[in-house]
């Protein structure tokens, strides 16, 4: 008697280690950095902010409530033309028309970034408010937005990776309250120009790369839980995982 062979398992003209030559091909996910544009959108968010600044000092505060809402409608204007990924310059255009809005209004300058003040507490308390209910948002967004689900969650290592993530996106948000707080408080509407560029997708930018390694660390746990519950045959080379939807330990 001769073993039976699944037809899924091997094809004409393919190995165990190759996929079928019709195999669809997926291109790959955009990276964070290209959702938000890529590094030419991270310039334009920042261009309203100096822009205000130096406005501010040569033609007071009108002038650079217009300065900067006008720069962001260009921003904006410019990438509709170019086919580029507008969500970050409408949401840029948001936040810089209700700042200008705020520092109208109350007529000062230095209120033009009394919204981002808060809302740089406001996430420090919800990132550590996440690790606390055990959903670190550092987990939770990178998974959403790789289209994975959240089987990591059920692994308590890959879930501690994700809290030292999120828990340092915390320290990047408390770190800008604190600064700009305090500059806020002193009056110095220049330095806290100068401070939302320095401590914003800089800072970020190192703040991201720990959710990268924490989010590599996890894979690569899920992948060796998944090949100890489920060993080749013998004789077969193991064909690679689908990462995050094979059994994990209980949760604990």
């Amino acid at each position: 008697m001769t073993d039976r062979v699944n037809p899924q398992d091997e094809l004409p003209g393919t190995t165990p280690d190759q996929p079928p030559p019709h195999a669809p091909h997926h291109p790959p996910r955009p990276s964070v950095l290209d959702q938000w544009g890529g590094t030419a959108g991270m310039i334009y968010m920042t261009l309203p902010v100096v822009a205000f600044v130096i406005a501010n000092s040569l033609l007071g505060l009108g002038g650079a409530v217009v300065t900067a809402v006008g720069i962001a409608l260009v921003i904006t204007a410019v990438r509709l033309v170019r086919r580029e990924p507008v969500a970050p310059a409408l949401n840029g255009l948001t936040g810089v028309t209700v700042a200008a809005g705020i520092s109208w209004w109350t007529g000062s300058a230095k209120n033009y970034f009394l919204l981002g003040i808060w809302l740089s507490l406001a996430a420090t308390i919800l990132f550590v408010g996440s690790v606390l209910v055990r959903r670190p948002l550092a987990g939770l967004v990178w998974n959403a937005i790789r289209g994975r689900d959240n089987a990591w969650r059920l692994d308590k290592t890959s879930r501690h990776y994700y809290d030292v993530a999120t828990l340092v996106l915390a320290a990047v948000f408390a770190a800008r309250f604190v600064v700009q707080k305090w500059l806020f408080d002193s009056d110095e509407a220049g330095w806290l120009g100068f401070a939302k560029v320095a401590m914003g997708y800089p800072l970020l930018g190192l703040a991201l790369l720990v959710v990268v390694w924490a989010a590599r660390r996890s894979a690569r746990r899920l992948d060796d839980i998944s090949e100890t519950a489920h060993p080749p045959p013998p004789g077969r080379t193991r064909t690679p995982p689908a990462r995050n939807r094979l059994p994990l330990p209980p949760r604990s």
